[in-house]
């Protein structure tokens, strides 16, 4: 090894880092009165409760919500869901997939028909045979029914998708009791976005009906013409019938559809609006209370001068300047490409090392040159610059004297002055290397 060898070269010259609140709570809670048991109690704190929830919502929320109360949300299973969308999409496939498969319907319902109105007379001496035509009749029917419900469900679901994205969460379905307060539930029926969804279906409702109506009276001579056909022609005149209007009903579905995701996006991102305080209290939780933080700062630094201290009472040597710094040197030259630096500080933690090595009886050399240097471009674990061997060859060369030399002989022994490269020397113009920690 490299430095091995210019230590025992020089050893031989030597010897020789609101939320808001429940909108719930009474009327009296409201106003500071306690509630008094009368019959008008429960219809006070409801008013109450809807007074509150809109000055609830009334209130000043300037700031659109945070990445941390969307993701709290979504984990509430809080997500903008549109009903309407689901509808028309679930009743559109149904639609779709019922004009497009209905000649084959229709013949495999003729089969079924057929087949349930034949009588074997041989059938008359099994007890169970009537049973076991209608198990086969059922099992048939659900051939032609379950892919049309599962078409279906799959529609609603990716309309669900498409609105407020896939949210896999089972709070929504926990029990929760605060749902049975009266006071509450009437403040909900009675809300604001109860009140305007109970408008959006009554508009929906009075538009399909409008629809279906409009379709009936414009086809109305058609009904009439339906009478005087075959079985077979009216049928097909009645499909024909059934398909313009569901036609103008998915029509309508789609339009309040298209209408009603954006509203319920806007509903959603309303009702997570905050208010300058929330923004603040959520900011002082996502960083941590200044005192606490400081505190675990101490702690840290605390610990990490107690590991240092540990480590100088293993060190080789500590080299000091001699009272703003100290650096600990240690060499295995069994297990060390070349010495490394276990502890350093400045100023008090110098001092402490100073004391520490002395109690321990670790030698302590006065090297300002050297201190600097190496305090400077080495951090605590590494490797000294090789620039620097030569240098602390020369002062572990010193310290193995000390160790072999009897007490009176040690006295005497010449305390070496290195010499340390000027370009590393911060006081002769050597830029520090940038640190990645400091320890005081």
């Amino acid at each position: 090894m490299l430095f091995a060898r210019s230590a025992h070269g020089v050893r031989g010259e030597a010897c020789g880092p609101g939320a808001a609140g429940a909108n719930t709570g009474s009327f009296a809670a409201l106003i500071g009165l306690k509630p008094a048991p009368a019959a008008g109690t429960i219809a006070d704190a409801a008013l109450g409760s809807v007074i509150h929830e809109a000055m609830a919502e009334t209130q000043d929320k300037p700031l659109p919500a945070s990445a941390r109360k969307l993701s709290k949300a979504r984990e509430d299973g809080q997500l903008p869901r549109s009903r309407d969308l689901g509808h028309a999409a679930a009743i559109g496939t149904a639609a779709a997939l019922l004009l497009s498969f209905s000649p084959w319907l229709v013949r495999r319902l003729q089969e079924l028909l057929a087949g349930a109105l034949q009588f074997d007379v041989s059938a008359l001496g099994t007890a169970d045979a009537m049973l076991r035509q209608l198990g086969g009749l059922v099992l048939q029917m659900l051939l032609l029914v379950v892919p049309l419900g599962a078409a279906t469900i799959a529609a609603a679901v990716l309309a669900a998708r498409l609105c407020g994205g896939w949210n896999w969460t089972l709070k929504p379905l926990m029990p929760r009791f605060d749902k049975l307060d009266p006071v509450s539930g009437f403040g909900r029926i009675f809300s604001r976005l109860q009140l305007i969804e109970t408008l959006k279906a009554c508009v929906l409702a009075t538009v399909l009906l409008a629809v279906g109506a409009r379709h009936l009276w414009s086809e109305l001579g058609v009904f009439g013409g339906i009478a005087a056909q075959s079985l077979p022609a009216a049928l097909a005149s009645a499909g024909e019938l059934l398909r313009g209007g569901l036609l103008l009903l998915l029509l309508a579905l789609a339009a309040f559809a298209a209408l009603d995701v954006p509203l319920q996006k806007w509903r959603n991102a309303h009702q997570l609006r905050m208010t300058h305080q929330e923004a603040k209290e959520e900011l002082k939780q996502l960083e941590g209370n200044a005192e606490v933080k400081g505190r675990l700062r101490a702690r840290m630094r605390q610990m990490s001068r107690q590991r240092m201290l540990s480590a100088v009472a293993d060190a080789d040597l500590v080299v000091m300047n001699p009272t703003h710094y100290a650096v600990a040197l240690k060499y295995d030259e069994a297990t060390m490409a070349a010495p490394r630096v276990v502890a350093k500080g400045a100023d008090l933690l110098a001092l402490k090392m100073r004391d520490h090595a002395a109690e321990h009886r670790v030698p302590v050399l006065q090297a300002p040159p050297l201190a600097r240097a190496l305090y400077a471009h080495t951090e605590i674990d590494e490797q000294i610059p090789a620039a620097l061997f030569a240098a602390v060859a020369q002062v572990l060369a010193w310290v193995y004297q000390l160790r072999h030399a009897a007490p009176l002989q040690a006295q005497g022994l010449p305390a070496p002055q290195p010499l340390v490269p000027p370009e590393l020397d911060p006081l002769q113009g050597g830029r520090p290397r940038r640190t990645r920690r400091s320890v005081r």
